[in-house]
């Protein structure tokens, strides 16, 4: 059985609101977004089996309080039921980063009580999505918000911006989507990484914290670096 994780962030106070935890990085993805700056998850192999990702959270047992599945795109893995229910069992919880792919792997997780939080990836919108994704998925986003909107999982949902491929009015227009479709909550842009090998080469983006301001939203906007 080949090995699902790349690689294992062992402490962070930033992924997890308010909880220190751990992140599993599951290799892979059904995506290749232009800015993506981890590659080598996207096109790797795994170096980390099941059994020893829960023994790295049965070691860090009462020293964490929850771990991260993350990637690449830890939702195509079969092996993440395995892994949720395992943390689950030793008194973690669990948050998942998802580019909402696979709604009935998430209904499944979220109706069996495996997953406490989720960070949903809106990478663009309809008319947009596949340039910047080469994925013709967007209804699986859409599909995915849904199911947490109905549902009593804590959720938030970001984007992460380069200006070559997200102008402003791009960025208003997708907080408008989100505002029409009920969403309330914080909107979380996470600026574009410049300096750092990505999987479409792109030229530097002037978006940073500093100079992305939306002041006059009807939602919360937080700036992440």
């Amino acid at each position: 059985m080949a090995n699902p994780l790349f690689d294992i962030t062992p402490f962070t106070l930033l992924d997890y609101p308010d909880k220190a935890a751990c992140i599993f990085w599951f290799v892979g993805c059904n995506m290749r977004c232009k800015y993506c700056y981890n590659p080598d998850i996207v096109f790797g192999k795994g170096k980390i089996s099941v059994a020893d990702a829960v023994g790295f959270l049965q070691a860090r047992k009462g020293l964490l309080q929850a771990v991260v599945l993350s990637g690449g795109e830890c939702s195509i893995h079969k092996d993440i039921r395995t892994i949720a229910q395992k943390a689950k069992d030793l008194g973690y919880l669990v948050k998942i980063d998802t580019n909402g792919t696979s709604p009935k792997t998430l209904t499944s997780l979220i109706n069996d009580g495996l997953v406490d939080y989720v960070a949903l990836d809106l990478k663009a919108l309809a008319d947009d999505f596949t340039a910047i994704t080469a994925s013709k998925t967007f209804r699986g986003f859409e599909e995915s918000y849904h199911i947490l909107q109905a549902s009593n999982t804590a959720f938030e949902v970001r984007s992460t911006v380069h200006s070559a491929l997200h102008s402003l009015a791009d960025i208003e227009a997708m907080i408008a989507y989100l505002y029409d479709r009920n969403y309330r909550g914080t909107y979380y842009l996470q600026v574009a990484l410049n300096n750092v090998k990505t999987i479409t080469e792109l030229p530097d983006s002037t978006y940073n914290i500093t100079n992305l301001k939306f002041e006059d939203t009807k939602l919360p906007v937080v700036i992440r670096g």
